[in-house]
């Protein structure tokens, strides 16, 4: 399940190679602990996983996402970006923020819908997918639940340039 959304749906096979290369390598080095970024959250959940299920002796460590002055997360991709996009693409950011807002009020599918609208006023931004999901099993919010975590996850294209983003959202 784990790889079959957001990023699985649109990237066939990609996660199953990182797992595999991830798993080889944490054998290999025999670390005590890894660290991943949480700017690829679905990439963790899944080595997360890998190592419960393999019961590999390693603590997986979250880092938290490095952002631009800006708020943009930071990625190698964020260099292909004109310098006028590179700062428009703030809305990203703050998209995530004010949908973290929404969603204290708001039901999912509602905040999904007004991203959705959000994104088509913007000419060199196509939104590929915005989705509400459990923070653990990644799965779409149906209906939210107390003292249950959740985050908003986005990938978004900006002209050619194709970022991904996401933000806890309690």
């Amino acid at each position: 399940g784990l790889d079959k959304v957001m990023e699985g749906a649109y990237r066939a096979g990609h996660f199953e190679g990182v797992a595999t290369i991830v798993e080889t390598l944490l054998r290999l080095v025999a670390p005590d602990r890894a660290y991943f970024g949480e700017k690829d959250y679905q990439q963790l959940q899944i080595i997360k996983k890998v190592v419960a299920d393999k019961q590999l002796d390693v603590t997986i460590c979250p880092c938290p996402i490095v952002r631009e002055p800006n708020g943009l997360a930071m990625s190698s991709r964020n260099e292909r970006l004109p310098k006028r996009l590179r700062d428009e693409a703030k809305l990203i950011f703050e998209v995530l923020q004010t949908a973290k807002i929404q969603f204290g009020t708001e039901s999912a599918d509602k905040v999904i819908k007004w991203v959705h609208e959000t994104f088509r006023k913007y000419a060199d931004f196509k939104l590929e997918y915005f989705t509400i999901a459990h923070a653990e099993t990644l799965k779409p919010v149906i209906r939210k639940r107390k003292n249950q975590k959740y985050r908003a996850f986005i990938a978004v294209y900006v002209q050619d340039v194709r970022l991904i983003d996401n933000l806890a959202l309690n």
